[in-house]
């Protein structure tokens, strides 16, 4: 089952979703057993901004009926203590490493891009473009012309290949990944999390429910897991028929059998994502399964 990926020889088709899991704090508990058990053919990193960030206040996260809303807020070093405290450790897992990152205006990405592009220890960028534009304040990713025009202005800034994860909250998701192929990308990863509300319990804050406010940071926070599996492999097939840059799938992914369904719409691979956070080892259960069964008829 070993792939070939924007020019990356991955052992498997599994890799992670960002910000899903904690190679760094696996490794503190588990030591080097980690590395030889690693679950993921590449890891993707949490998302990586330019200044650092504190996240949103708690509670950031709802359990709903199958599945997960998060309000984290991407909480993150930035880019300066990322490349001297994170990367190194990084550095040393078993698989490629792939800096995922976001900035609100081309300038900011350009930089990130750059900064990237510089160390050897990265091996591809994943671009999170579900950023507000901070002139717009429309995620950029979902407006295709927009995205085409940052993408064709930052992209010389690397030389390595170039993932956009795009949003599924727009209104064409395979129009903004043609838009992503024209202006560069090596490929392009989805779905990115479907955006939703939990509101407080009756009485929480003592508050009636009719009073009730929004109970995530911000008013709506992201869904994921099992809940967006069909909407992830009806986006997926439409922008795998959309693209000739590989696709990586994600959404809901929870058994070998849901990997085959990406993987037989047209994803080059599958990333795990919320399942990890219930059994992390679940990624590799999913990539012996496959190896023994094979790709999918």
């Amino acid at each position: 089952m070993s792939v070939d990926f924007c020019g990356l020889r991955l052992a498997h088709p599994i890799i992670n979703g960002s910000g899903t899991f904690d190679a760094i704090g696996a490794r503190h508990a588990f030591g080097d057993a980690l590395h030889s058990a690693f679950p993921f053919a590449a890891f993707v990193s949490k998302t990586i901004t330019l200044a650092p960030r504190a996240g949103n206040p708690p509670p950031r996260l709802w359990e709903a009926q199958a599945g997960l809303i998060n309000s984290i807020g991407l909480p993150n070093k930035g880019l300066e203590r990322y490349m001297s405290e994170d990367l190194p450790e990084l550095a040393q897992l078993p698989v490629p490493l792939i800096t995922n990152v976001m900035g609100s205006t081309a300038e900011e990405i350009a930089e990130l891009l750059r900064a990237c592009d510089t160390r050897k220890e990265i091996a591809a960028v994943e671009l999170n473009v579900s950023c507000p534009n901070v002139h717009t304040g429309l995620d950029i990713g979902a407006d295709p012309a927009q995205l085409e025009r940052v993408l064709r202005s930052v992209r010389p800034a690397l030389r390595k290949p170039l993932i956009v994860k795009l949003t599924p909250n727009c209104a064409d998701v395979a129009e903004c990944a043609r838009a992503a192929q024209e202006g560069g990308a090596d490929a392009v990863s989805l779905i990115n999390t479907l955006r939703a509300m939990a509101l407080a319990p009756a009485g929480a804050h003592g508050r009636e429910r009719s009073q009730s406010l929004a109970w995530l940071g911000g008013g709506t926070g992201g869904l994921s897991g099992a809940a967006v599996r069909p909407v992830a492999l009806a986006q997926v097939a439409a922008v795998a028929r959309r693209v000739s840059i590989p696709v990586v799938g994600m959404g809901g992914v929870q058994s070998a059998a849901h990997a085959h369904q990406f993987l037989a719409v047209g994803a080059r691979l599958v990333a795990v994502g919320t399942e990890s956070f219930r059994d992390p080892a679940v990624a590799s259960r999913i990539a012996s399964q496959l190896d023994d069964e094979g790709p999918p008829t």
